[in-house]
């Protein structure tokens, strides 16, 4: 048997744009043989008019419409580069604005700082940034950038918005560690700016946490003159923190259970949940 030769058979394809052209020239070719020849007046004239004529129209009204999609296209792309000029626009806007927010943010910390300084003029101070904290919204314990070569020692005063912060607990050589107030089992000798009663603050963080405040004990108070809003200071028989640093205010009052002495509770004057920068004391109370 002699072996079958089987070919492949080439397929044609035609584009759609092609086939469009050449029905086009194929309709106009028609239409031009039918009105310039009288030999076919009117049979290829009616032919004409049923066949061609129609299709002429569909191609026209084709045409039309690709026309429109390809100005809407146009537009379109206008409007997308139009958008994303826009947007560069606007993302430098925000960037600009949140740029300025923060400026001002820095500045009315360092008003502030400005105006504690001058508060406490009698003593020296450097100011410092916090570059690292205990994890948690509270900075009950953090680091600045300042140490022992900028004369920061173990126990130096450090404050804040409009008073104490906390301490000094350990220094390196640019670098110190420092614990707040609000920290628990802190306890700082205060007193009661109106009335000179003494008290102990006591640090406590859930206290903090929960409410904003901080706790305070042993309060000899057998008048009742202490009340809500009173100034609370740092006071001179702490063995840690400088006389007449302000602390907070006085937010309640409530008799201790042993029915002598006063408790409750103070508003702090530092914001310890947003802190920055401070104030460091570089005198010690051992000096005083």
């Amino acid at each position: 048997m002699s072996p079958v030769i089987r070919r492949k058979r080439k397929k044609i394809q035609i584009s759609g744009r092609t086939l469009l052209i050449a029905l086009s020239v194929l309709c106009v070719a028609l239409m031009a043989f039918s009105f310039r020849t009288d030999v076919f007046e009117g049979p290829l004239r009616a032919v004409v008019s049923k066949t061609v004529i129609p299709f002429q129209k569909g191609i026209a009204e084709v045409g039309g419409y690709l026309s429109e999609r390809s100005r809407e296209l146009t537009r379109l792309r206008d409007v997308l580069a139009e958008n994303q000029e826009l947007q560069e626009q606007i993302d430098a806007l925000t960037l600009e604005n949140s740029q300025l927010l923060q400026d001002r943010y820095e500045l009315d910390n360092l008003r502030t700082l400005f105006s504690l300084d001058r508060t406490y003029s009698d003593y020296d101070k450097i100011g410092a940034r916090i570059i690292a904290s205990e994890s948690g919204s509270w900075f009950y314990s953090f680091t600045i950038d300042k140490g022992e070569k900028d004369g920061v020692r173990v126990d130096c005063n450090v404050m804040a918005g409009s008073g104490l912060v906390g301490r000094v607990i350990s220094v390196g050589p640019n670098y110190a560690k420092v614990q707040a107030i609000i920290s628990d089992n802190h306890n700082v000798s205060a007193t009661v700016l109106a009335t000179s009663e003494n008290m102990i603050v006591s640090g406590d963080l859930q206290s903090v946490q929960t409410d904003g405040l901080i706790r305070f004990g042993q309060l000899s108070d057998p008048d009742g003159k202490v009340a809500p809003g009173d100034k609370v200071v740092t006071s001179d028989i702490s063995d840690k923190y400088l006389p007449g640093i302000l602390i907070g205010y006085i937010s309640s009052v409530s008799t201790a259970a042993d029915n002598l002495t006063r408790s409750g509770f103070i508003t702090p004057a530092a914001d310890f949940s947003h802190l920055e920068e401070v104030l460091v004391i570089t005198e010690l109370k051992q000096q005083g």
